[in-house]
């Protein structure tokens, strides 16, 4: 426990350098508010469970998480995982997933499996964030078109029915204010990226909207304040039935938080951050923030990069943005609720758009076309499905792609037969012995992957009176190609061709005693350390069955060697 809770080096940096982490923590909160309200609002939950999310969650995330620099909240990612859970448990399932994906989270930090968050292919990670992207615009359509939501979970069916709607009566105010503030923010960050023109651009929408009186839905009221902590929400009954969803929740908080820090780890010069605290900082987040309303929350990948970029230098950062719209809860509720809908739903429009980096894309797909499947699956998985199956989906085709490119590198290639020691011997005593006796060099994994071709290939061997299998470079061995090698050894002693073996390593012993497959070989002193010492006894045993007659000492033998 005491290495993931918060170190005493951690708080000390938080004094440096206040003034730089204030206005780093003032630029991310402009930032973190019009996408804190349209998150709330897109999970269902509403836009005060957004405000309270970025407040409480950031606040516990900043203090007991693993990177400096992460700036946590509501995303777009949980967003997308929300919206069925709201409709299938209600607002208060939702909070109860929040508090159960909490305890998971702790759990994992708990049981040191930060680490294993890396192993995730890029791939994947890019196949998802471009699927996250769609499903953050395809969100967006209904109140884009100035219409209501329909009723249903699959976004992409309730955009469509969003645009049928919108067709009958056309509200055609929603569509300009949702055009002009995502124009706005994009053509803004190519000038002048530093600026929040986000924030700006849901500013003169409102003002438009307000001078002109347009029928617009706006946000509506909100409370003046964070509500009092309550467990009111806990139905201790309904909990079996919410471990499921909680775990996706869990997953995706700690898969999109890690990648978020090692986001910021990227951008800055000396942070690193410690992958099994952030998953305890995020845990305890999780279990805070559904207490005062708040949906399940994450790091949040474009306001850290926003936080890193203002030069934010420690934990401070993070805190004042928590604070500084926990002021705007407490004083500026009123205004924030005039704000449209269509300008919340442009802001998500803008930043699902900067989401994808089309290089990146371009780049990847031209790379493999193991690599361009593995995206693609990923992002059409994570539209037509749901974010963990997606990520879960990728990476089972990530790994029996990867898999198989491993197997079919796997050959036999034969190498002509040369003395491993020069001596005085004449090419009619090799020739003599190579008729007789042949020995494999196996390179690489002996694994489930590629073991049924070493069987095909080692069983073909024909016409011999010995086989030598030299093992030396193995380089990891599991059951499947235990068993395999014990089969082909058997086939080849079944036609009476006698088997040596040699150079086993010390970690592959292990396996190849257990399920018996050199036990035999082993007491009938057909196992050796080395290469030599098996032609040796292999050339000894043919002489004194009197296959050989003449004896050349230092002779080598034919080696095949699969790659």
């Amino acid at each position: 426990m005491r290495s993931v809770l918060p170190e005493r080096d951690d708080l000390a940096a938080i004094g440096r350098r206040p003034r730089r982490d204030l206005l780093a923590g003032l630029t991310v909160a402009i930032v973190a508010l019009p996408l804190a309200l349209g998150f709330g609002i897109s999970s269902g939950m509403g836009a005060e469970a957004g405000l309270a999310t970025a407040v409480i969650a950031g606040a516990v995330a900043a203090l007991c998480g693993g990177s400096g620099l992460q700036v946590s909240g509501p995303t777009g990612a949980m967003t997308v995982v929300l919206v069925p859970i709201v409709h299938e448990h209600g607002t208060s399932g939702v909070l109860a997933v929040g508090l159960l994906a909490g305890l998971l989270l702790i759990a994992l930090a708990l049981a040191r499996a930060g680490k294993y968050m890396a192993l995730v292919p890029a791939p994947v990670i890019e196949g998802f964030t471009i699927g996250i992207a769609c499903v953050i615009g395809l969100q967006q359509v209904p109140a884009a078109f100035g219409v209501p939501v329909p009723e249903g979970d699959k976004v992409a069916v309730v955009a469509w029915h969003a645009a049928r709607g919108f067709f009958d009566h056309p509200h055609w105010w929603a569509v300009a204010i949702t055009a002009g503030v995502a124009l706005l923010m994009l053509a803004g960050a190519r000038v002048r990226p530093t600026l929040p023109f986000s924030l700006v651009a849901v500013a003169v929408a409102t003002a438009i909207a307000e001078a002109a009186d347009l029928p617009l839905p706006r946000i509506g009221n909100l409370p003046a304040g964070l509500p009092a902590p309550s467990f009111s929400f806990l139905d201790v009954g309904a909990l079996p039935a919410l471990l499921a969803p909680a775990a996706a929740v869990a997953a995706l908080a700690a898969l999109e938080s890690l990648l978020s820090a090692a986001v910021a780890d990227g951008m800055s010069v000396n942070h690193r951050h410690d992958p099994d605290r952030e998953l305890f900082g995020q845990g305890l987040a999780n279990l805070a923030a559904p207490l005062f309303g708040g949906v399940p929350a994450t790091g949040a990948i474009a306001r850290t990069a926003v936080n890193v970029r203002s030069g934010a230098g420690s934990r401070l950062a993070a805190l004042a943005h928590a604070g500084i719209l926990a002021i705007i809860v407490y004083t500026a509720s009123d205004l924030v609720a005039r704000i449209p809908l269509a300008a919340l739903a442009g802001v998500l429009l803008a930043t699902s758009v900067r989401m994808v980096e089309a290089g990146s894309v371009k780049a990847m797909v031209r790379s493999t076309r193991r690599d361009a499947v593995v995206l693609v699956l990923t992002a059409i998985a994570t539209v037509a499905l749901d974010l963990v199956q997606a990520v879960v989906l990728g990476l089972v085709v990530a790994g029996a792609l990867s898999l198989r490119a491993v197997a079919r590198n796997v050959r036999l290639d034969a190498v002509p037969i040369r003395p491993d020691v020069p001596g005085d011997h004449t090419d009619e005593e090799y020739a003599l012995l190579a008729e007789h006796i042949v020995a494999y060099r196996l390179d690489g994994p002996l694994f489930f992957a590629a073991a049924h071709r070493f069987l095909l290939e080692l069983s073909d061997v024909a016409a011999v009176s010995a086989v030598i299998l030299r093992m030396s470079r193995v380089t990891t061995i599991d059951a499947s190609g235990a068993l395999v090698l014990g089969d082909a050894i058997r086939r080849l002693e079944h036609r009476g061709i006698t088997v040596y073996v040699s150079g086993i390593r010390d970690g592959h012993h292990q396996p190849l005693r257990a399920l018996g497959v050199i036990a035999r070989l082993d007491e009938a002193g057909r196992v050796f350390a080395t290469t030599p010492e098996a032609i040796s006894a292999a050339r000894d045993g043919l002489h004194r069955a009197g296959v050989l007659t003449a004896v050349p000492l230092g002779a080598g033998p034919q080696t095949v060697v699969p790659g």
